[in-house]
């Protein structure tokens, strides 16, 4: 399950994050799935976090994932069109990282 921070600075940015969560997770969903595994958009875990200092963009989101080796070649690719993805949905400059790491599950 890819955990996603989105953070955030002022209020009524979380508010136009807040309304849109299920199409968020359900785009990372079908970003995130490859060959190696297919996700749905209960697997995409969001959290949106308030930050008191200065920020990059509007939002910011940092997605953790495993890294497959599909993901690993299209890491830039995800990440650009993640962040026009988020700026049509919120109208919001957005920035995103995607860390990719080895695989660890606790259920």
């Amino acid at each position: 399950m890819p955990p996603i921070n989105i953070f955030y600075h002022k209020e009524e940015d979380f508010h136009r994050l807040d309304s849109h969560i299920p199409e968020i997770k359900a785009y990372f969903a079908e970003a995130l799935s490859c060959g190696d595994i297919a996700l749905t958009p209960k697997e995409i875990s969001i959290r949106l976090i308030s930050v008191k200092g200065k920020m990059i963009g509007e939002i910011e989101a940092e997605i953790t994932a495993y890294a497959f080796t599909e993901r690993v070649k299209k890491q830039d690719e995800i990440c650009c069109d993640a962040e026009k993805y988020l700026k049509e949905l919120t109208s919001l400059d957005a920035k995103v990282w995607l860390k990719l790491s080895e695989l660890g599950y606790s259920g």
